[in-house]
């Protein structure tokens, strides 16, 4: 029997420009050193939205204004099982600040590695989203 999947809240800020935030692992975490889309577990009674702007708030100090669901993918790691749900922000307020300590880079093509496993195809997904005509 597999474990019930933890949902994770993640977050993509996009500039106009269509260059996207990404964070890197804090040491003692699983896959430490490892790049990601910040973001969170989900706690109970919280929306997933909620969770998003909650984690934004602790782990980088901004305020999501607006967010809209973009996609949902299912993986596991050898330390846990998780269902991603990934929203795409192009409004906030405030300037990222590193509030846990991590890294982090805004990306156009994406040069930073070793990348989380589960990142890796939702960059190739973006591509094709900033390709589209607005």
């Amino acid at each position: 029997m597999t474990a019930k999947p933890v949902d994770v809240a993640v977050g993509i800020l996009m500039k106009a420009n269509g260059d996207v935030l990404l964070g890197q692992r804090p040491a003692g975490k699983p896959y430490e050193g490892y790049w990601e889309f910040p973001g969170g577990k989900v706690e109970a009674d919280e929306s997933i939205l909620a969770a998003l702007k909650r984690e934004f708030v602790e782990e980088l100090g901004i305020q999501i204004v607006s967010a809209e669901p973009w996609c949902g993918v299912e993986h596991i790691y050898p330390h846990a099982h998780v269902r991603l749900h990934f929203y795409i922000s192009r409004e906030w307020q405030g300037e990222p600040q590193s509030l846990e300590g991590q890294a982090f880079a805004w990306q156009g093509s994406v040069a930073v590695t070793p990348l989380l496993p589960a990142t890796i195809p939702l960059l190739e997904w973006l591509d094709l989203l900033r390709s589209e005509p607005a």
